[in-house]
């Protein structure tokens, strides 16, 4: 990754063509290269949201036989038959796809835009892309209550992450590539170039830097662009007028925050109980699992089609419509089944649009309900609506800034993003302490991925015992006496010995301090001052997990051995080697991130 530019073809695109050296030299050394793929990039962004997003609705309208230009969540009309039996029949077509590819893609080439930045230095696989994007589309266009972010964003950070492939870029480039991939699709799908930068940085990158700055915008405003001319777009309608700036409105919204932090949390904690509750059914290998989720979806639809889809359409007639109390208290309910029966039965996608559609609805009804018990000092309904909007989705996303962005550019009102500051930091606050997790790395955490954000931590990966140790041990049977050991090993010239059983197994570590400190032992065997005997490393073991062995054993020395189960030594490996290489690359690592 760091190689010169003719270098050979980047590891994981096998068979791929880099481009001209000229050009990989000019993007390489050059910011303005890096800016001018980050606009390319951002145009084939705008091109694919629009494109998804239309065939979207086309489906939405060949399926469920509602006008092309009509939202499948606000449309009262579907007959019963469709409702119930087509979201059942894209369970089927999900479970068919997932059956079909479960041997051909898998591990790295599922992992997402945050995943490929965490560990795989930005490497996304191009038919793992295709097959989450076409999922997503496909889950979305039968009526899965899951929005169709996660497949925007996959596409086109897979575009972001192919192109620098292709220029043979360097890690930290290309992590910057993918970001841009994801400001893009997310700015051309809400028309919110901002909203969509924030998002490359607190959730793609993890990190804002000024040589990051220009790229990610330059990506998010193209795309915002080119999906404005293909698209048709327009602010959401916000009831009533925006409640002034004052104490009392600032104490609600933090009272929104704290509401909004548990929401969050209990919407989050649905999808990971679903998950599990479907796990268990091991029919024909959980064939059936997605077709029983879009049946139960089926029947939630059939109480209200507001949990069909995404939710675009239901959000605004339910700002717009004054409904009751009740009537949002069951879409909210329903619309959290509907979400965690899609995600958890295997329908494809994410929560984004969800939080959003939750956060409203929650800060609406904190309005009602307020206004019915103080009706002179509840805020505005558009004021709380957006204020909950903002702080929702920080909570699941975990994402304040892009959160706070987005309620400005959708609304186009400056004057209600002044909640959403407040409600959205109350929210990131809670969620942080309470939960620790986003919606993304909390789904990380129940696949056993030790992921708390999109930082860099691959290349602490990539550094492991196999890579650190050192073969060039001294080593001895067991059953050697001491005092020949003694005679054997100089103490200036050895610091341990590495014993092996009559089996040639690792047995233990004596310390050359330790052999040459007894006496009147000669005849004793060397195993009575083994050490460590039931402490050593694989080669696989990872850098952090490492020291931590270091730090449970007490040890200064561990042996690596091959298996787990022959326990043949291989190397050895001290701590105080492993902090100097760790704490050089680290800081390696940190001049070339803010060195460009």
């Amino acid at each position: 990754m760091e190689s010169a530019p003719h270098a050979a073809k980047p590891a994981g695109t096998p068979g791929a063509r880099l481009l001209p050296l000229f050009l990989r030299n000019f993007v390489r050394n050059r910011e303005t290269g890096l800016v001018l793929v980050a606009i390319v990039v951002g145009l084939l962004g705008g091109v694919l949201v629009a494109a998804i997003s239309s065939l979207s609705q086309v489906s939405h309208a060949l399926l469920f036989d509602i006008p092309v230009d009509a939202h499948l969540s606000a449309t009262g009309v579907i007959s019963w038959q469709r409702t119930l039996l087509i979201p059942m029949l894209g369970g089927l077509m999900l479970a068919l796809i997932g059956l079909y590819f479960a041997r051909r893609v898998k591990g790295q080439q599922l992992a997402d835009a945050i995943e490929a930045n965490a560990l795989y230095g930005g490497r996304l696989s191009f038919r793992g892309s295709l097959l989450i994007s076409m999922q997503t589309l496909l889950s979305n266009g039968f009526g899965g209550s899951v929005g169709l972010e996660a497949g925007y964003t996959q596409i086109c950070a897979m575009f972001g992450s192919h192109v620098g492939q292709r220029l043979a870029a360097r890690r930290n480039d290309m992590r910057l590539l993918v970001a841009c991939g994801a400001a893009g699709a997310i700015s051309a799908a809400f028309s919110a170039p901002l909203a969509g930068a924030f998002y490359a940085f607190e959730v793609v990158l993890g990190a804002y830097t000024s040589a990051a700055l220009v790229p990610v915008t330059a990506s998010a405003v193209t795309a915002w662009l080119v999906a404005r001319q293909l698209t048709h777009q327009s602010f959401l309608m916000v009831p009533g007028f925006p409640s002034p700036v004052s104490v009392e409105m600032i104490g609600q919204t933090v009272l929104i925050g704290v509401i909004c932090a548990f929401v969050s949390i209990i919407v989050m904690l649905a999808v990971a109980f679903s998950e599990r509750c479907f796990q268990r059914i091991t029919v024909f290998r959980g064939f059936v699992r997605p077709i029983l989720g879009g049946l139960l979806l089926g029947g939630l639809a059939l109480l209200t089609p507001t949990v069909l889809g995404a939710g675009h359409g239901a959000m605004q007639i339910l700002l717009v419509s004054n409904p009751t109390w009740l009537l949002l208290t069951t879409t909210i309910v329903f619309k959290i089944l509907a979400s965690a029966i899609s995600l958890g039965s295997g329908f494809r996608g994410g929560l984004f649009f969800a939080s959003l559609l939750l956060g409203a609805l929650s800060g609406q009804l904190y309005s009602i309900v307020l206004t019915g018990l103080l009706p002179t000092l509840a805020l505005q309904p558009g004021t709380a609506a957006i204020a909950a909007l903002a702080a929702l989705g920080t909570g699941v996303l975990g994402a304040p800034f892009s959160m706070v962005c987005l309620a400005l550019e959708i609304t186009g009102d400056f004057s209600v993003t002044v909640g959403a500051v407040v409600a959205s930091s109350v929210c990131a606050l809670i969620v942080r302490e309470l939960f620790g997790y986003s919606f993304a790395t909390w789904r990380f955490h129940l696949r056993g991925e030790v992921i708390r954000g999109p930082q860099d931590i691959g290349w602490a990966r990539q550094m492991s015992a196999a890579s650190l140790m050192r073969t060039d041990f001294e080593n001895a049977p067991t059953t050697m006496p001491i005092g020949e050991a003694q005679r054997l090993f100089s103490p200036a010239l050895v610091r341990q010995v590495v014993l092996l059983d009559p089996n040639d197994a690792y047995a233990g570590i004596v310390p050359a301090a330790t052999l040459h400190s007894v006496a009147n032992r000669d005849d004793e065997p060397l195993g009575s001052l083994a050490q460590q005997q039931d402490e050593c490393l694989l080669p696989t073991t990872s850098v952090r997990e490492i020291l931590k062995a270091f730090e449970r054993s007490e040890a200064d020395v561990l042996a690596v051995v091959d298996r787990g189960d022959s326990r043949t030594a291989i190397g050895t490996l001290s701590e105080s080697h492993v902090l100097r290489t760790y704490g050089e690359e680290l800081e390696r690592r940190n001049q070339e991130l803010f060195s460009r």
